[in-house]
């Protein structure tokens, strides 16, 4: 099985036509990859749900990821939603999430566990109510011991937000603004959005114009914890130098939104989830969703698989929404075809497809093929109202693709 899985990401991430340097780069990557990368995925699902507009009886295609959105799009009523993912550590997140919203007692253990994920009790709760539900392989991988010798699940008694590839970044990125003395958590404590401002453009820009932070994020390995592999990181810098887009990006979420109603703000500047009562959390985490996920939590599926594996194996017209997350990025040319082909086959009329690119253009004009493209409108105006209203906020693009038939 260790076998399989390390082929399927391989086969996704290697370029095959790429120089031996960029094919070492994707290896490491993909080694990095294996992994738990994402605690919480870095996609904001309330946009998503707007896009795709989920209603009763849909069948809903997605990446897993940290199964936040999978779970989030259970709350607009579909008739399943198949979540799907390269990464075995994620798919066992998924299942232990599905798991506790099946067996635990109520939403404030839930909340403790997955919100605030922090609580000695926590290894508690795990052993006596979610472990004896789980299937043989994510209770193994929880079971087991990472690179520290602690067992997986112990990362819910010390903070899961702070594990993990991109818990590691963000970390390391507190550290290093500390060397500068910036507290990057001042960001949370701003009552408007103009002070919000004040603290970017005063502490958090300068650090962008410092030369050792421009020398290291002109290497693509240096993203790796942000799970961006080598050929994403070429499609994100573009024609200017990572640290200037970096600095948009970070601009972006630090200033364009509340605080107060951004939970990635939380995250990226506190590494953790604000705790009040009122805080801004996931949809699938918040209070008045709880009942709704209960009932609906049998419709969620999550598979350790490749998407177009899983969608070729899928009945033609049997699907009325995809969100791809940001991994056609990752692909050639080749790829994107035999994908949109699958997409093209499955889609029920009126099926929409939303996903989101490092750069700010969609990638599949003069990529695609006119054949498969012509089959799909793109949604432009709304495309882009999504995308300057994402609150996670490091995608250039957010863009949306209607069936036509």
């Amino acid at each position: 099985m260790a076998a399989v899985a390390k082929r399927i990401i391989d086969d996704a991430v290697v370029r095959k036509d790429a120089k031996a340097g960029d094919r070492l780069l994707d290896r490491a990557f993909a080694l990095a990859f294996k992994g738990l990368v994402y605690a919480q995925i870095w996609e904001d699902p309330v946009i998503d749900m707007e896009g795709l507009q989920i209603g009763p009886g849909m069948r809903v295609m997605c990446i897993a990821s940290g199964s936040c959105n999978a779970l989030s799009y259970l709350t607009a009523d579909p008739a399943e939603v198949v979540a799907v993912d390269l990464n075995r550590a994620r798919v066992a997140l998924g299942k232990l999430k599905i798991a506790a919203i099946r067996n635990l007692p109520n939403y404030e253990r839930f909340r403790r566990f997955f919100a605030e994920a922090d609580h000695r009790e926590n290894a508690a709760v795990y052993r006596e109510s979610i472990a004896p539900h789980l299937d043989s392989q994510s209770r193994r991988y929880w079971e087991s011991r990472d690179l520290t010798g602690r067992r997986r699940i112990s990362h819910f008694t010390r903070g899961i937000y702070r594990q993990g590839l991109l818990g590691g970044f963000i970390g390391l990125a507190h550290l290093a603004a500390r060397f500068y003395r910036v507290d990057l958590r001042k960001v949370l404590a701003a009552n408007t959005l103009e002070e919000q401002r004040a603290i970017f453009e005063t502490e958090l820009a300068p650090v962008f114009d410092r030369a050792f932070v421009r020398w290291l994020t002109d290497h693509p390995a240096s993203l790796f914890g942000l799970g961006i592999p080598p050929a994403q990181y070429k499609a994100l810098a573009g024609d200017e130098r990572m640290a200037v887009v970096l600095r948009r990006r970070l601009e972006k979420l630090a200033c364009d939104f509340s605080v107060q109603d951004n939970y990635f703000a939380w995250q990226a500047f506190g590494r953790s989830y604000d705790r009040s009562p009122a805080a801004p959390l996931p949809p699938y985490l918040e209070r008045r969703n709880w009942p709704l996920l209960r009932e609906r939590i049998s419709r969620i599926d999550i598979r350790n698989a490749n998407m177009i594996d899983y969608l070729a194996h899928s009945d033609a017209a049997s699907h009325d929404r995809y969100v791809l997350l940001d991994a056609q990025d990752w692909m050639d040319d080749a790829q994107l075809d035999v994908l949109w082909a699958q997409i093209t086959r499955t889609a029920r009329p009126g099926a929409r497809v939303l996903f989101r690119t490092a750069a700010e253009p969609s990638l599949l004009p003069g990529r695609l093929s006119n054949d498969l493209l012509s089959r799909w409108t793109y949604r432009m105006g709304q495309s882009k109202q999504l995308t300057a209203r994402d609150r996670s906020s490091i995608y250039g693009g957010v863009h949306l693709y209607e069936f036509a038939g």
